[in-house]
């Protein structure tokens, strides 16, 4: 059994809260004509090089999120196609819901970003993609969001979708059976579903859902120099490949430009690289294009894979041209084989909060605050919150077994 089917199993009665992986802010400085060159991961990242090969045409990125704003200029014809699942927002996705609704259409532009006005706006890192929006309701107070998810996938997925970018998490390494089933038509169906591993500085230390369910590629942050960052990123077993998630660039609707960090960054960096495996080489299966962004990784850590990097960070020119043997199945599991072995016969869940994670200004006068995202039923699993917490009920039992022992014997005592 592989190490990470194994800590599923174990920890899959631990609990978390879904949060968002993004602080985003006002840019102190910059102006626009700034923008594209504080886009450094573009270079560093060998996204430049896979240009030469690859923009990311005829592949569709589903963004399941706060809903894209498709009037902003860097993402002009962009938008193909959406729809709204919240009851909030308008019926084709391009009206953002929600406290941070600005979130979805900053993830947007990562991914497809069309670089309008030569270097005024924010080129993502698959320019040519097209976009799907689905709007659903994060955050807490938000009612029924975990079947909103679970509607939004297959919705993208029925839809066209080729990958689906998920820039939310939950401080729970389980999920609704509902997730189960809807993730498995989009494997079914030959979707690349890609997750943010969530954000330390939100107190999501570990990976969570959806980013822990076998399949999905779970993406980690790291800040300019490729270190794993403190404050945006969780870690855990589940962790497949790293990509930056600190001074992330974002340009609003009036032109004003944003710096945002977060895992919820480094998820749509990842999504548009698959996009753009899926446009080089459209012969690939969904699996074979999961395998070229681990195994074109530059390793990082140790062990690799590791919970802190998973293979590495990501390497654009690679994925898009290096010679990669093919693979049967998807090397990140199955989820119809952990449901097989290990989904309760019940499908039972519990109810948790979820959470957008917490954007924050980089402006020095602006507080940092968490951003919420929704409240749904998901379950949870974390390398260390299963056996902690199986320690702190026994020792807490132990202590309750001695307190009325005591008590027993004073009372014995005294009747003699």
């Amino acid at each position: 059994m592989s190490r990470r089917r194994l800590v599923i199993a174990l920890w899959s009665a631990a609990t978390t809260v879904l949060v968002a992986a993004s602080p985003i802010g006002a840019l102190p400085v910059a102006q626009a004509d700034e923008v594209r060159s504080l886009e450094y991961w573009l270079a560093d990242y060998g996204f430049t090089d896979a240009w030469k090969t690859t923009r990311g045409a005829g592949v569709t990125v589903a963004v399941i999120d706060t809903g894209v704003d498709g009037s902003v200029p860097d993402l002009a014809g962009a938008v193909v196609g959406g729809t709204d699942l919240s009851g909030l927002g308008s019926a084709d996705g391009q009206t953002p819901v929600g406290d941070e609704s600005w979130h979805g259409t900053a993830v947007a532009e990562l991914i497809a970003g069309r670089g309008t006005g030569g270097s005024n706006g924010v080129m993502g890192v698959a320019p040519e993609a097209s976009i799907l929006t689905v709007s659903v309701e994060l955050g807490e107070g938000a009612v029924g969001s975990d079947g909103q998810i679970a509607d939004a996938v297959r919705w993208a997925v029925d839809h066209g979708a080729d990958v689906i970018n998920l820039s939310l998490t939950r401080n729970s390494l389980d999920w609704p059976q509902s997730w189960d089933d809807a993730f498995s038509y989009a494997f079914d169906h030959d979707v690349v579903i890609v997750a943010a591993a969530g954000n330390r500085g939100t107190g999501t230390e570990e990976v969570g859902a959806p980013a822990t369910i076998p399949g999905v590629v779970a993406v980690a942050g790291v800040d300019r120099d490729g270190t794993a960052s403190q404050d945006a990123s969780s870690q855990g077993t589940t962790i497949a490949v790293s990509a930056p998630s600190e001074r992330l660039i974002a340009v609003d609707p009036d032109g004003s430009p944003r710096v945002w960090s977060g895992t919820s960054g480094a998820a749509p960096i990842v999504s548009g690289l698959a996009a753009l495996v899926r446009s080089a080489h459209p012969d690939l299966d969904a699996d074979d294009v999961v395998n070229r962004l681990i195994a074109t990784a530059d390793p990082k850590g140790d062990p690799v894979p590791g919970p802190i990097y998973g293979y590495g960070l990501i390497d654009a020119a690679a994925a898009v041209t290096a010679a990669v043997p093919h693979v049967e199945a998807n090397p990140l599991g199955s989820l119809s084989d952990w449901i097989a072995t290990y989904r309760p016969a019940s499908g039972a869940s519990t109810l948790f909060d979820i959470v957008i994670p917490a954007p924050e200004s980089t402006a020095e006068a602006a507080p940092r605050r968490p951003a919420t995202a929704g409240s749904f039923d998901v379950y949870s699993f974390s390398l260390w919150a299963g056996p902690v917490a199986l320690l702190i009920g026994l020792a807490a039992s132990l202590v309750v077994l001695v307190v009325g022992l005591r008590a027993r014997l004073r009372v014995l005592q005294r009747k003699e």
